[in-house]
């Protein structure tokens, strides 16, 4: 495994080539995070940018990742034209593309940008209201993609049965597989349980269709009165109740819980209707997809294997709490 700062330094260099293909000036490049993508701050005299360096196989084995990145960036747009949802501004490359392919020191990535949008971010600090406007700006997300027409060559997740639980997915640079294989037994045996659960909920699901899938606080900024979404990094066809579980998932273990759940589904169903009769089986589902990326994740990321295994225990005690109910 490179070293984070050896990682970092290489992608750096990988984002300056991608942004030498963009109609953008010279600029300060700024790091924000090295996780499941690495992104930087572009500002220059043409703004703020968010420069993206995408993760080979991010989207499943076998998919091309700049057609599914494109699809993403495909819906970005259209929300933008059909509602009044804030969520990022795509910017096209020099020659019209919607990515680019960059290389440097022997790495090789596709990369993307986006408008930077300003905001604060309650993750750590929430209030009711801020899931209340989140459920409501999910919903409106939702009604949005219902009345869209899918791009015949959109390629997206699609989360069901085989991509939570079976060898669809590539987390860090390994299969899904791989990742069940590397659980401690005890994790394991619980996932498993919770699989067996969710095969017939994810199959008699009804309320299905485009979902941003990672629609949780930590990608919600907040300017006064309203709510931008972002990281749409995750969107694919799956069910909707499992977009609720993803905003209440963190917050499921704590004593006041029920009022930020109320505030979400009150947002919601302003909008649109919606069974939540399993939404604890859909967080379940979430903590198990959570710790299958974050055990592949490890392997290449040293900053992630250092707290595998408190996640872990994370995923025992959420399991336990769930189980209780």
């Amino acid at each position: 495994m490179m070293t984070r700062r050896a990682q970092l330094a290489q992608l750096r260099r990988v984002a300056v080539a991608a942004i030498e293909q963009y109609p953008l000036p010279a600029g300060r490049l700024e790091f924000v995070s090295h996780g499941e993508n690495t992104t930087y701050r572009h500002d220059s005299a043409a703004g703020r940018h968010l420069i993206r360096v995408h993760r080979p196989q991010r989207h499943g084995r076998g998919v091309d990742s700049a057609a599914a990145i494109r699809s993403e960036l495909a819906w970005l747009r259209a929300i933008r034209a059909d509602t009044e949802l804030a969520v990022p501004q795509p910017l096209d490359a020099l020659d019209g593309s919607a990515t680019v392919e960059a290389s440097a020191d022997g790495a090789t990535r596709t990369c993307s940008v986006l408008r930077w949008m300003d905001g604060r971010i309650h993750e750590s600090s929430p209030r009711p209201v801020h899931l209340r406007r989140l459920g409501e700006a999910m919903a409106q997300l939702h009604e949005q993609a219902d009345a869209w027409t899918l791009p015949a060559e959109f390629i997206r997740m699609r989360w069901d049965q085989e991509t939570f639980f079976g060898s669809v997915m590539v987390y860090g640079n390994i299969t899904a597989g791989r990742c069940w294989e590397l659980l401690p037994a005890e994790v394991r045996v619980r996932f498993e349980g919770v699989g067996r659960r969710a095969s017939t909920l994810l199959e008699q699901a009804g309320d299905v269709g485009l979902i941003h899938a990672d629609l949780h606080l930590g990608n919600a900024l907040f300017a006064r009165r309203q709510v931008k979404l972002i990281d749409f990094d995750d969107c694919g066809i799956g069910p909707r109740p499992y977009e609720l579980a993803v905003a209440l998932w963190e917050l499921r273990e704590r004593p006041d819980y029920p009022a930020y759940r109320d505030a979400l589904l009150g947002g919601y169903r302003s909008r649109r209707d919606i069974d939540v009769a399993d939404l604890d089986e859909f967080i379940a589902i979430r903590q198990v997809a959570f710790d299958l990326w974050y055990t592949g994740t490890a392997q290449v990321n040293p900053a992630f294997a250092a707290r595998l295994d408190q996640v872990h225990r994370w995923s025992l005690s959420m399991l336990d709490l769930l189980e209780r109910r």
